[in-house]
């Protein structure tokens, strides 16, 4: 039992970390929580202890029924219909408590994550003074749970009183059969057929409620199964398809009639795209909320996947190579900076590939090393959970460290330094200006001011290219560009 679990929660747990992005953004924390905890400790726990119980009291009640028939053959005539009626109440119960049990089980997961969204945004819950709002919207959520919770107690009752209805037969027709049958039986028989026939109501109800349970917990088993078998993203290496360790010599991007989308059935959020960047190019992606700069980025990592043409760096299409071949390649500065819990060294070098030197050099050119040289443990500063221990412009720096480690031919910002200021975000910029310079660098801009030095301009509308050319060009041809422009004051 104990390696039957062990299985299901590594299958489990491969499947949600090998799970595409879409399987993220469509379920909700609070069930991945419900299906990591409460099922997982159901199949460790409850259902062994169901087989135990259940095997126990079936053999339990078959020595009893063939004491009793031994002992008065009588008992036959009426063990055989009482067996019936057991059956049918056994069958009605398990059937009604699985679905009971089943949606008590999906009842409960709004609680975990209402619970998980409180917690995490308790402090804007408290500015704005919605503190008893979150408190009764969980109250309700529990008692939604209980709905379901409540009937299952209330069959629970039902199956007693007709199991002991049952059991109380059985007892009956054994003493009777057994007086009846004084002739040719002694006392010491009789004693002995009664006292088993007066336990086996407590066998009988056990064995149901067991096999209820058995049938209601296995629904766990059902759950965590599902999870096991989500569709996974692409291999993370393919052997036959594997790039050259040098790979891409150049960082040359093209994107050839390019469209995806982010889930099976829904709208294109990028349509034909079609451009080519060659190595060591500066492009800034700029457009309205919605029109796709960030899908554009998630393309290249293949967090989302083509729904028509390719995309190649340095001639190989990345659709054709493993993620980790593709993704090691590339280095992003998120908007929201990344970081997890443990020390500075493992934030930045989780991989243990650099020296302590590499490190430092790092943290000099991010513009971090004075802020780390005095802390008192230095490299092994402890990060808290997110990095909360550290400003959110620190945090960015950090990233930009992580990329200066790496140094890969093509580096991508997506909005970096939206939630700076713009002494931090000037310098992260000249950082990027002198230490990627031979990079193909892609900047989805937040500030039109950090991109107005780049080669190139890219202008998205509603997932298609609007404009791309250089800004000076695109200034002069009073289009979309100029207006974004003129609204940031960058031209009259």
């Amino acid at each position: 039992m104990l390696k039957a679990s062990r299985d299901t929660h590594q299958h489990m747990l491969q499947g949600v970390l090998r799970a595409p992005q879409a399987f993220f953004e469509r379920t909700p924390t609070g069930r991945l929580l419900n299906r990591f905890s409460k099922d997982v400790d159901t199949i460790d726990t409850l259902i062994p202890d169901n087989i135990d119980i259940w095997m126990r009291t079936f053999w339990y009640t078959l020595d009893v029924l063939l004491i009793c028939s031994a002992l008065t053959p009588l008992i036959f005539i009426v063990i055989v219909p009482l067996m019936l009626f057991y059956w049918w109440v056994q069958r009605f119960y398990v059937a009604t408590s699985r679905q009971l049990k089943r949606l008590e089980s999906v009842s409960r997961s709004p609680i975990y994550s209402h619970f998980s969204e409180t917690i995490t945004g308790t402090s804007v819950i408290r500015a704005y003074g919605r503190s008893t709002a979150f408190v009764l919207l969980s109250d309700s959520k529990v008692d939604e749970n209980q709905k379901s919770y409540y009937p299952g107690i209330v069959a629970n009752r039902w199956l007693g009183v007709r199991i002991e209805f049952i059991g109380n037969c059985i007892v009956l027709f054994a003493a009777l059969f057994a007086v009846l049958g004084k002739d040719h039986l002694t006392d010491s028989l009789v004693g002995l057929s009664v006292s088993y026939a007066l336990q086996v109501t407590m066998s009988l109800n056990w064995m149901v409620r067991m096999t209820s349970d058995l049938e209601s917990n296995i629904v766990a088993v059902e759950r965590v199964k599902e999870y096991s078998e989500t569709q996974t993203e692409a291999p993370w290496e393919i052997e036959d398809k594997k790039p050259p360790s040098n790979w891409p010599p150049q960082g040359n991007v093209e994107f050839r009639d390019y469209s995806v989308r982010y889930r099976e059935g829904l709208d294109l959020v990028l349509k034909n795209l079609s451009l080519q960047v060659k190595g060591g190019e500066k492009i800034g992606i700029v457009g309205r909320t919605g029109a796709g700069k960030s899908s554009m980025t998630l393309c290249l990592f293949r967090l989302l996947e083509a729904a028509s043409g390719d995309i190649t760096i340095d001639d190989v299409k990345i659709a054709e190579i493993g993620l980790h071949d593709l993704r090691s390649k590339l280095t992003i500065i998120p908007q929201e900076p990344v970081l997890f819990s443990g020390t500075l060294r493992m934030n930045l070098d989780p991989f243990e590939k650099y020296s302590d030197d590499d490190l430092w050099k790092s943290l000099e050119l991010s513009h971090l090393k004075k802020f780390v040289s005095n802390q008192s443990s230095k490299l092994d500063l402890e990060c808290s959970e997110g990095g909360e221990n550290l400003s959110v412009g620190q945090r960015q720096l950090v990233c930009l460290a992580r990329a200066l480690l790496r140094k890969t031919r093509i580096l991508i910002l997506d909005e970096a330094t939206a939630a700076i200021d713009l002494e931090t975000d000037d310098l992260i910029q000249s950082t990027i200006r002198t230490q990627f310079e031979d990079c193909t660098v892609f900047t989805i801009a937040h500030r039109l001011n950090t991109i107005m030095d780049y080669n190139r301009v890219l202008v998205l509308d509603k997932g298609q290219i609007a404009e791309f050319d250089t800004p000076t060009n695109l200034i002069s041809q009073r289009g979309i560009f100029y207006g974004m422009a003129k609204d940031a004051g960058l031209v009259l």
